[in-house]
């Protein structure tokens, strides 16, 4: 047996000429950071192929929402899921918010508007959903809410790059959506992300905090960051964009050859695509029923590995469990318990466009044998 190892993810990489053309260019330029000419450029290309009306780029995905809440002075409390990356929270944390968690709906990993509503108290400022696996959130539901509360609304994104739901992109809910451009994601910039907004002023806004709140060479706005993206890696976000739709399609089809293997296979289920959603297929989770299959998650997440077949438990633990943030009120297990069921059971497949036949073929044995 073929004993590489297949990881759950690898990056989208540019042809290596094109690359160190650009690299040149840069060189010879001398400008090599703040605004160049890359980075005005990538910010104007991924608006376009985006469907949204202003992008600004930042060193990487966490600060977009560290960023998104200070320019929109959010306090108090916000009401978001356990149910994700950890940067999620800590990106409230390092605000100075309390994060209020509520369960998911476990039909798409979301969170539950239900809960949300439920969980809302005079404290409570915004939400903060996110697109679990690139899958939308119930956005309507969500900004019916967030309206009738008078609450602003901020997506994390983070798995979302070219998600759409008829036709619109899911990028243009709430107030501001955020995005991460980590290797690991669909698109990437090496390290990166952005942050979607629908207001020239709020664009203008965030680019004064990304850059230590400077309007120009005197004057300070505000008290702000350094989250500028460089002129290398928007060089390398330029040369990617070029293949990300075929890296798409790449991914579609490994996420057809899944599910026609294991749709039958009892104790093991995935979700299917949503009707009118233009899905990024980011990841491929997969839920273990332990009674079902004979076989618990954490038994056969290792078998995997022991093939050198490299799944991920993803998200696990909760962001609820963790030390930081287990004391609150809100993130008692008997508070979540489909997140908690979810977040035990799960196991995302390898999933990125470079698999070969023999790597899912491998990764199917491991499960089905």
């Amino acid at each position: 047996m073929n004993k590489d190892i297949i990881t759950v993810t690898s990056p989208l990489l540019p042809d290596l000429n094109d690359f160190h053309a650009e690299l040149q260019k840069i060189w010879d330029s001398k400008w090599i950071t703040n605004n160049g000419a890359y980075h005005k450029k990538l910010e104007g290309a991924l608006a376009e192929y985006l469907g949204v009306p202003y992008v600004s780029l930042f060193t990487n995905g966490t600060l977009p929402l560290i960023t998104a809440l200070q320019a929109l002075r959010i306090t108090g409390e916000v009401i978001t899921t356990p149910y994700s990356f950890v940067a999620t929270t800590h990106a409230l944390w390092w605000n100075g918010i309390k994060p209020v968690f509520v369960d998911i709906d476990p039909a798409t990993g979301n969170i539950d508007p239900d809960k949300v509503e439920a969980a809302i108290t005079p404290k409570t400022t915004a939400i903060m959903p996110v697109h679990v696996y690139g899958k939308p959130c119930d956005t309507q539901r969500i900004q019916e809410i967030a309206d009738r509360y008078g609450l602003k609304v901020i997506y994390d994104a983070a798995h979302a790059f070219g998600v759409k739901v008829n036709g619109e992109s899911i990028l243009n809910a709430g107030d501001m959506s955020t995005l991460s451009f980590h290797a690991t994601k669909v698109y990437n910039t090496i390290e990166g992300g952005a942050m979607i907004m629908h207001d020239e002023k709020i664009k203008q806004r965030i680019d004064y905090l990304k850059n230590f709140g400077f309007a120009n060479e005197t004057t300070i706005m505000g008290p702000g960051i350094n989250s500028k993206m460089d002129e290398v890696r928007a060089a390398y976000g330029l040369l990617t964009l070029k293949q990300v739709d075929s890296a798409i399609e790449a991914r579609h089809q490994v996420a057809v050859a899944y599910r026609n293997a294991l749709r039958e296979v009892e104790g093991i289920t995935f979700f299917d695509d949503m009707p009118g959603v233009t899905h990024n297929y980011s990841y491929f989770p997969i839920f273990v029923d332990t009674k079902k299959y004979g076989m618990s998650r954490d038994e056969l997440y290792f078998h995997m590995k022991s093939q050198n077949v490299y799944g991920r438990r993803y998200f696990y633990p909760l962001i609820s469990e963790f030390s930081t943030y287990r004391g609150l009120e809100s993130a008692k297990p008997e508070n979540l318990p489909k997140a908690h069921q979810m977040a035990n059971s799960v196991i995302c497949l390898p999933m990125h466009h470079a698999l070969t036949e023999n790597d899912i073929q491998r990764t199917i044995e491991c499960i089905i044998k």
